[in-house]
């Protein structure tokens, strides 16, 4: 702040001037005030009317030695998926959806898939025990060259987890974005991966994990011609039969910095997204 020196009766007063920074203050409280009742509205909205969906999870290592943006650990991936139970959801797969669209079958009140993507070991020997422990389903996309590497699933690991429930989807064969390539590329790529699943034994291949989440307008009619029912993305949000089967919205799940309460959040802001109408993938691309 300044100051002013005014002289009167032989002596100097001092008066404060205010800066020029106190309207932008009040803007920036007047801003904060309003985001916090809008957020507030919002949170409102979605637990009074909650939107109906399909929750989808996305996953990928679930064990207690590697430390990366991958990894959640086996306690947080436990409590997630109590928290799952506690809140109503039903674990399904990715086809039990596909089935219910087409009348077949019927969904759960609160219908969610869990998914890992890679085919990275751990799946199986830390994430399926704590899933079937809990009466629940799991799908796992696996990159097809990738099958029986150091630390990821071999063929008999995934013949058995089929056994047990567990729906198998491709991840491609290499695991290169389908969008950096030739149309004819990325056919290769799922095609292969598609058929040597199927050659070895597990059952018909459906459902299609995008490589980073990448895809176009032109790989649903690729998918189609190659015999796929369905693909997931990256892009957040509740599935209804209105959403476009090759472009499943999934919420990610990395690990957490706050325990099941960022968990719940993550959920909580998909369906946000769905009742907010945002990026939903309606329809087909244009």
């Amino acid at each position: 702040m300044g100051k002013i020196y005014v002289a009167g009766y032989g002596r100097s007063e001092i008066h404060e001037r205010s800066g020029g920074g106190g309207w932008l203050f009040r803007l920036i409280l007047l801003l904060l005030f309003l985001v916090l009742m809008l957020g507030g509205a919002l949170a409102a909205m979605v637990e009074m009317h909650p939107p109906q969906g399909m929750l989808i999870l996305e996953y990928h290592k679930v064990n207690d030695r590697t430390k990366d943006e991958y990894t959640v650990s086996t306690a947080d991936f436990a409590a997630q998926m109590d928290a799952l139970k506690e809140d109503g959801y039903t674990a399904i797969s990715v086809l039990d959806f596909l089935k219910a669209k087409k009348g077949k079958q019927k969904l759960p009140e609160k219908p969610v898939v869990v998914t890992f993507d890679d085919g990275y070991s751990d799946n199986y020997t830390e994430a399926l025990p704590i899933l079937e422990k809990r009466g629940m389903k799991a799908t796992v996309f696996m990159v097809t060259n990738d099958i029986g590497l150091p630390g990821y699933l071999t063929w008999d690991q995934l013949q058995d987890m089929e056994k047990r429930g567990v729906e198998l989807g491709s991840h491609t064969a290499n695991h290169r974005p389908l969008t950096e390539m030739t149309l004819e590329e990325a056919r290769d790529e799922v095609q292969k991966s598609k058929l040597m699943m199927e050659w070895k034994g597990l059952k018909t291949i459906f459902v299609l994990s995008y490589p980073n989440g990448k895809y176009d307008k032109f790989l649903p009619g690729i998918l189609k011609e190659e015999e796929y029912l369905a693909a997931v993305t990256g892009d957040a949000g509740l599935n209804t039969f209105q959403t476009d089967p090759y472009r499943l919205l999934r919420t990610n799940v990395p690990p957490p910095h706050f325990g099941v309460r960022e968990f719940r959040f993550r959920i909580w802001k998909a369906k946000a997204m769905t009742l907010l109408g945002l990026g939903q993938n309606v329809g087909a691309m244009e």
